[in-house]
């Protein structure tokens, strides 16, 4: 069940969109209020603490879009979700047209009456255009000055200060423009900057030169540059300490937001330094999965934090015959969502299921016991369901790796996400669904949620997407955890504090680094 404080945030979202609120109730409006005003009370007890520094960016069968009457009567409509009492939509399903994401870009209003693959429902619930959650709601934070890690005593002293820049940053959007359903977040980048950003030129730098210098010039692309600040760090560093590499350097970000593929131009803007790098950055403001251009010369490729956010499938598998199943989105007239399940696998599916038991060997984390014993076990027990639990797959995580074989023949994938996530909804591979509402994080039960207004985060199993990315590139590659990483290239005596404690190593400890080699 979700918290009583989503109640309120959907009452304060559906007042400002009065076509999304929702027609039934199983909750009555007064408790619904002491549940929020309990919340309320714990959120000034907590209003004051450190945020936390883990990154939060399920299966039901059943979620609410929401949708009716614009009143303030129906505003004490909305339910706690439920699997109780479904309704049978099958008809609905036969007749609902199917759709894309593509399909869906052109779109300024959430669709209603179509299904859809669930890749295709996360797909367009964070980067649709008019009203994805990367295309609108996003803001990332910055701390402003860097860090003085020698000045603080340990990371408890980094937390707080952390914690004041944090409140003191919103504050000051607020006093621009207030929003209760703000999404704030940041990255390692912005809290360690620059010795973050230094740390992967001095990789990129030391790689290239064994490699490819002097015969080509290094050429840098980064996906997911969010406000650019990993450039800039990169960039200042080459220019500082290697004038003749930075004199043949060339970064390009590919970025799908318009919001911030504009924010990533005015910091080349901000300050003298940065102008002076003008000439050597090339903003593409379009999704790499519309790339179309090859790109025969040696290349570095970025990709920090973006695997967490790429489309899934699910699946969920009979559990007499191991047989997949791939789950299916259907969104009725009122904008509320019901999960399908068919036997028939897309072509796009099916490959990645192909390519991983390849890449694999077929020895693979599954949803459901391996073993014939533990199986007929899990069977005997009291409504034993006849599916298993899901396992979200990555297939848009594989178009990625196509894209790079396809067009970037030459590249070297260097990328870090996390490998492992709290909080996440049931399932194996399952994703972080959640949003802000009055700087307080509303987690979820079930990605199938308002598109545009939650982040839908995914954990990467990196051992098999290590397997997916040498079977489609033919590339060798290695994977280290992120303190690895970090101790081999950062000046990790930069970031620690006086009592030996160092947040660059500490932090993070979910995170891991791929790279070619």
């Amino acid at each position: 069940m979700d918290s009583p404080i989503v109640t309120q945030l959907f009452r304060q979202l559906f007042r400002h969109h009065p076509a999304c609120q929702s027609r039934r109730n199983l909750a009555t409006l007064a408790n619904a209020l002491r549940d929020v005003r309990q919340q309320r009370l714990r959120e000034q007890q907590l209003r004051h603490q450190p945020p936390q520094h883990h990154h939060h960016r399920s299966y039901a069968t059943r979620g609410r879009g929401g949708s009716g009457a614009g009143t303030v009567q129906a505003e004490s409509n909305w339910q706690q979700r439920t699997e109780i009492f479904q309704h049978d939509m099958s008809d609905e399903f036969q007749k609902f047209p199917m759709v894309t994401a593509d399909d869906l870009r052109g779109r300024t209003e959430r669709p209603r009456r179509v299904k859809m693959f669930m890749r295709d429902f996360v797909e367009d619930s964070l980067y649709n255009p008019n009203y994805g959650y990367f295309s609108k709601q996003v803001v990332i934070f910055t701390p402003g000055e860097p860090f003085d890690f020698h000045s603080l005593y340990d990371e408890l002293d980094f937390h707080a200060l952390l914690s004041r820049r944090y409140v003191e940053f919103e504050d000051a959007l607020d006093a621009v423009s207030s929003s209760d359903t703000r999404q704030l977040w940041y990255t390692p980048t912005e809290l360690f900057r620059p010795y973050y950003g230094e740390a992967i030129a001095r990789y990129l730098v030391a790689n290239y030169k064994l490699t490819t210098y002097p015969y080509h010039d290094l050429i840098i692309y980064e996906m997911g540059a969010g406000r650019g600040t990993l450039m800039l760090n990169i960039l200042d560093y080459i220019r500082d300490v290697d004038p003749a590499v930075y004199d043949r350097t060339k970064y390009k970000i590919i970025e799908i937001s318009s919001q911030l593929a504009t924010l990533q131009s005015s910091q080349l803007m901000q300050s003298s330094a940065a102008r002076g790098h003008a000439d050597k950055v090339e903003i593409i403001n379009q999704s790499i999965f519309d790339w179309t251009n090859p790109v025969p010369s040696p290349c570095f490729f970025l990709a920090f934090e973006v695997f967490d956010n790429f489309a899934h499938d699910v699946l969920r598998y009979d559990m007499t015959t191991q047989k997949p199943l791939q789950g299916m989105v259907l969104i009725d007239e009122n904008g509320d969502f019901y999960e399908f399940y068919t036997p028939n696998l897309d072509p796009v599916a099916a490959r990645y299921l192909r390519v991983r038991d390849a890449a694999t060997g077929g020895r693979h984390k599954a949803p459901y016991p391996t073993t014939r014993l533990g199986r007929w076990l899990g069977m005997q027990k009291p409504l034993a369901a006849n599916l298993s639990p899901p396992e979200y797959i990555p297939t848009r995580l594989m178009q990625f790796f196509d894209v790079l074989g396809q067009y970037f023949p030459a590249h070297r994938l260097l990328t870090s996400d996390f490998h492992s996530l709290p909080g996440a909804v049931k399932g194996l591979n399952a994703p972080i669904v959640q949003t802000r509402f009055q700087r307080y994080p509303v987690p979820v039960t079930t990605p199938l949620v308002h598109q545009g207004y939650f982040d839908i985060m995914f954990p990467t199993d990196f051992q098999t997407a290590e397997a997916t990315y040498q079977a489609i590139t033919g590339k060798l590659t290695r994977v280290l955890t992120h303190e690895e990483f970090m101790r081999r290239w950062a000046y990790i005596e930069e970031t620690e504090t006086q009592s030996g404690e160092n947040p660059l190593l500490t932090w993070y400890k979910n995170a891991s680094v791929l790279y070619t080699v």
